[in-house]
């Protein structure tokens, strides 16, 4: 193995256990992506962390382990780590996309078509990040839109676009100012497709809204009361072409 591929190796690791910078993940899940051995790796790693789950118990910290961890490296606090972190994050011009949406975005703004855009594609991208981008994993409407009782005030519309090379992934909650909302995820080839659903506001129209937002494409309609965002790196015509299939599809539970 080279030291290319063990330094591969020993970033797959690291990303599963969410020690890496958004940049390094960001490169370690394209190589899962598009290369085996790491994506072999990958699983392995996957299927021993879940082992240790399921098998082994998680045991309290001793008392007091806190405090002499901090007074062996000179009283170090965890707020003085996270300005460094933040600056990191803006040098490689990704801080919007690792903040969380809720602490600016403010309902009622006459910016908020694109302030809700800009959170959406921060979500989606810190979902490629993640190790998986859903939370509810199924390619069966029937067991994600039940998955949305209980966690959010009403169940998404959940369409069945296999047959047009649109695959449902399943389902997960983001957060639009304050408010959980749904978000199912389709993947066309190796794009993913994140189409979020929230209540529609007669003053948001659709020739505001931005069609680009740091080089994701995004496509809102509304239908029915109900304001539908999809947003991908998939080429804007493919995801046109989604919104259209979604919007006319009657497959629905």
């Amino acid at each position: 193995m080279t030291g290319s591929d063990n330094k591969s190796v020993l970033l797959v690791n690291a990303y599963l256990d969410g020690e890496l910078d958004p940049a390094n993940a960001l490169g370690i899940t394209q190589q899962i992506d598009t290369e085996p051995a790491i994506t072999c790796e990958a699983e392995r790693v996957k299927a021993l962390q879940q082992t240790i789950r399921r098998q082994l118990t998680r045991e309290d910290a001793p008392p007091g382990l806190r405090a002499k961890i901090e007074s062996s490296v000179g009283g170090l606090k965890r707020e003085r780590v996270w300005p460094t972190w933040r600056a990191l994050a803006a040098s490689i011009a990704l801080t919007a996309f690792v903040s969380s949406s809720a602490t600016w975005l403010t309902v009622g703004n006459q910016q908020q078509p694109m302030m809700i855009a800009d959170a959406l594609v921060s979500d989606h991208i810190r979902a490629l990040m993640a190790p998986e981008a859903v939370d509810v994993i199924s390619t069966d409407r029937h067991t994600v839109k039940p998955w949305f009782n209980g966690r959010i005030t009403s169940s998404p519309r959940v369409v069945d676009l296999a047959k047009d090379d649109f695959t449902l992934i399943g389902g997960r909650i983001d957060v639009i100012a304050q408010t959980p909302v749904s978000t199912l995820v389709y993947r066309r080839a190796k794009h993913l497709i994140s189409l979020t659903a929230m209540p529609a506001e007669s003053r948001f129209e659709l020739d505001k809204s931005p069609r680009t937002v740091n080089g994701y494409n995004v496509v809102r309609w509304v239908e029915n009361g109900v304001s539908y965002w999809a947003v991908s790196d998939l080429e804007a015509k493919q995801l046109e072409d989604f919104a259209r299939l979604f919007r006319t599809s009657k497959t629905e539970l």
